[in-house]
């Protein structure tokens, strides 16, 4: 049996149910694509219900940082965009190309990339909704945000960290 292409952690663990579990069948997903990959099976499949989950998984972390006040372009934002661009980008090298190798290679970069920026970004976005007493089950926040912390982009008030 092979290693998973990356093992769930308690470093994983952001203490919001809701994106813990969006996490945990990432990881799984990601997993699962991983084991297609070293079964040489067909990988594609299982790569789409990783894209089709990671897109509706950014786009629930996107509302959410809407919500509290983070500014649409921010950093967090961005990463989202950049990383979904890559793995829409690999599997049109797959399908039109039939060229699997960038699939291989983006397995290896998402397990790298990912427990960085959920132990910084998502768990800044985290800290932001337990400040602002965002409830992702309403959609209700406590403590709006001023509006000239939303005006600012990485790094700063409304951005993120």
């Amino acid at each position: 049996m092979t290693a998973p292409t990356l093992a769930w952690t308690d470093a994983l663990t952001l203490n919001q149910p809701t994106l813990d579990a969006t996490h945990h069948e990432f990881v799984d997903l990601l997993n699962a694509f991983g084991a297609a990959l070293d079964a040489g099976a067909d990988a594609l499949p299982a790569f789409r219900a990783l894209l089709a989950h990671t897109e509706d998984h950014f786009a629930m972390e996107e509302d959410w940082m809407a919500r509290c006040g983070f500014e649409p372009q921010n950093c967090h934002a961005s990463q989202h965009a950049m990383v979904l661009n890559v793995m829409r980008e690999a599997l049109r090298y797959a399908t039109e190309l039939g060229d699997r190798e960038p699939l291989s290679i983006l397995r290896g970069e998402l397990a790298a990339w990912f427990p960085a920026h959920a132990e910084m970004m998502d768990a800044a976005l985290v800290f932001t909704m337990a400040q602002r007493g965002f409830d992702p089950a309403t959609g209700a926040c406590r403590a709006a945000p001023a509006a000239e912390a939303a005006a600012h982009a990485c790094g700063g008030p409304g951005g993120c960290a």
